[in-house]
């Protein structure tokens, strides 16, 4: 089994007050992968969370630090679960077939940049996911991450976590 935590909207700047809680930081100490949806906005935060478990990242809106280097849209294949990520999907109208255009074998799609946290079943079976952020709620009611396990071809595991 593969354990996948899944962070967006870290937002950390080194002096700024935002901090990964608690939380995420013993999720990350049992997760065999990560994927973080866009605005890590920190080199320094990615390479930390890198010393945890293998990182797998997209570009955000505000991951300046990160043109050229992080893809805009990448998809892995987790014991033979196809997961997408993107940071920005769009509105929430059309966001269901938009994404199954986009990633149309991926069986998970992870995206962030809303700061709202969601699972929704998507177009044919595909599995959406915005983690949420686990530093800057907005308009959420908490901060959140995600986890997803993945076992022998299959999706055991997908679910928010308050942090």
């Amino acid at each position: 089994m593969i354990r996948v935590l899944l962070l967006a909207d870290t937002h950390v700047v080194p002096g700024g007050k935002r901090r990964l809680p608690d939380t995420v930081y013993e999720l990350l100490a049992d997760a065999d992968v990560v994927l973080h949806a866009g605005d890590v906005t920190e080199p320094d935060l990615l390479a930390e969370i890198g010393g945890f478990a293998p990182v797998h990242a997209v570009l955000g809106n505000n991951d300046h630090a990160f043109v050229g280097v992080l893809p805009e849209r990448d998809v892995i294949d987790l014991d033979g679960v196809r997961v997408a990520m993107v940071h920005d999907s769009g509105a929430a109208a059309g966001r269901a077939a938009r994404l199954h255009r986009w990633f149309p074998d991926a069986e998970v799609v992870v995206y962030g940049h809303s700061h709202l946290p969601e699972l929704l079943a998507g177009v044919d079976g595909q599995r959406l996911c915005n983690p949420g952020s686990p530093t800057w709620k907005r308009m959420a009611p908490d901060p959140t991450c995600a986890l997803l396990e993945v076992d022998g071809g299959e999706v055991v595991r997908l679910e928010l976590v308050i942090v």
